[in-house]
């Protein structure tokens, strides 16, 4: 007699080999998104286009995200918000010197800005952010200004400590990243036509060094409005 498989089991269709867990999709989406995004600009991606990309439907995108605002926004969560809570951890947490946090700081932000994705998102709402003031505001609160506010906070911790001569540590925040966020750029722009004149680790060093010199106290010297 021919034994065959229990009822149940014969009656389950064999999963596909390529069939993907269903926990592991939206990450999937996300990093088709990115590479979209990155590639067209916020503007003129469609869902369609990123279903494409990661070898979904179109239908399938509307399983986890409502539409394509929801999709970019669940994106920079994934991507940026855990860096700004590493932030935020890292000021709660050190124990050390302010110039060795603010170093700190930097460096992480270095990472996920030149080395990492966020440069391509960066600079996608840098470029777009008059057409869609609502989202570049949201950017703003969600990432830029939690960011910039941890490092004002090493700062204004640095010139409680007399570490740092009395500078405005709000402004000296966006003044560390801006050189920051030129790399990115350049990463994600010129990058694609031509290199950095320079190493690019050497250059972060020196912006570093350039940086926390002007920081240092210097007596005799009084903050200037």
């Amino acid at each position: 007699m021919r034994v065959g498989p229990p009822p149940a089991a014969a009656a389950r269709a064999p999963s596909p080999r390529w069939q993907r867990r269903k926990e592991a999709r939206p990450a999937e989406l996300l990093s088709a998104a990115l590479e979209v995004f990155a590639e067209r600009g916020y503007a003129a991606t469609r869902l369609e286009d990123v279903a494409r990309r990661a070898g979904v439907t179109k239908g399938t995108m509307y399983l986890y995200f409502e539409g394509k605002e929801d999709l970019f926004k669940e994106l920079v969560r994934r991507t940026a918000l855990p860096a700004v809570e590493i932030a935020e951890e890292l000021l709660r947490t050190h124990r050390g010197s302010a110039r060795d946090l603010v170093k700190k700081l930097l460096r992480k932000r270095w990472e996920v800005m030149v080395g990492g994705s966020l440069g391509a998102i960066a600079k996608l709402m840098m470029s777009e952010a008059g057409n869609f003031p609502k989202l570049a505001r949201w950017y703003h609160e969600e990432i830029i200004a939690r960011s910039n506010a941890v490092l004002a906070a090493a700062v204004a911790r640095g010139i409680a400590r007399r570490e740092f001569r009395d500078v405005d540590p709000r402004r000296t925040a966006y003044l560390a990243v801006a050189p920051l966020l030129m790399a990115a750029v350049w990463r994600h722009s010129f990058g694609h036509c031509t290199t950095l004149p320079f190493e690019p680790d050497s250059y972060l060093e020196q912006h570093l060094d350039v940086f926390l010199r002007g920081l240092e106290r210097r007596p005799g010297r009084a903050r200037k409005s």
